[in-house]
């Protein structure tokens, strides 16, 4: 238990005792702990060499010039790389390049790779799928049932005695109904042109 303490002495009170962070009371006691404990002694001698070699790394850093013209250089060089991007063989090679760069990280990501782009791609076709059906569906059965109301509405009034001029009657109130639009469709395009 003593050596808890005393570890947990080495790392608070000796970094607030070289930042100056300990009271007057505080700074005599660890000078007084420093006397008999030797590991903080040695703590203490550590850190402050290590400030010391931070300081003089830091202070007496040598500073470097750069040439007037280095912005414009660098865009220049930056710009003449990128020139080769504009050539269609470049431009094929770096397709070339993503998609082989897409494939490895699809495989590095293994099992991952199904959940994450295989299995909504797959729903959505299944989804697309079930729904193109639904369409064919619909279209064929609305097909068969107008196919059956013809034939029965065909044979019902084609085939009694007065029902082919009944036929005629319908289709002539039909056509007579939809004369007004035809007219006003014509008239709308002959102001038009």
């Amino acid at each position: 238990m003593n050596d808890l303490n005393e570890n947990k002495c080495q790392l608070e009170d000796v970094a607030a005792y070289i930042d100056g962070e300990l009271s007057e009371a505080g700074v005599i006691r660890f000078e007084d702990h420093l006397k008999s404990c030797v590991d903080c002694a040695d703590e203490l001698r550590v850190q402050r060499q290590l400030l010391c070699t931070l300081d003089v790394a830091f202070n007496g850093s040598r500073s470097f010039q750069l040439p007037q013209d280095f912005t414009r250089v660098v865009t220049a060089r930056a710009e003449n790389d990128l020139s080769g991007m504009r050539n269609k063989r470049e431009r094929r090679r770096a397709l070339k390049l993503c998609a082989m760069l897409a494939l490895i990280s699809f495989a590095l990501l293994g099992a991952t790779t199904r959940t994450v782009v295989w299995d909504p791609v797959r729903s959505f076709f299944k989804v697309t799928a079930s729904l193109l059906q639904l369409v064919w569906q619909a279209a064929s059965e609305t097909l068969v049932s107008l196919g059956v109301l013809i034939r029965v509405i065909g044979r019902a009034v084609l085939l009694k005695p007065n029902g082919l001029a009944l036929f005629v009657v319908v289709v002539f109130l039909l056509s007579v109904s939809v004369l007004p639009f035809l007219l006003a469709r014509y008239y709308r395009a002959q102001t038009i042109e």
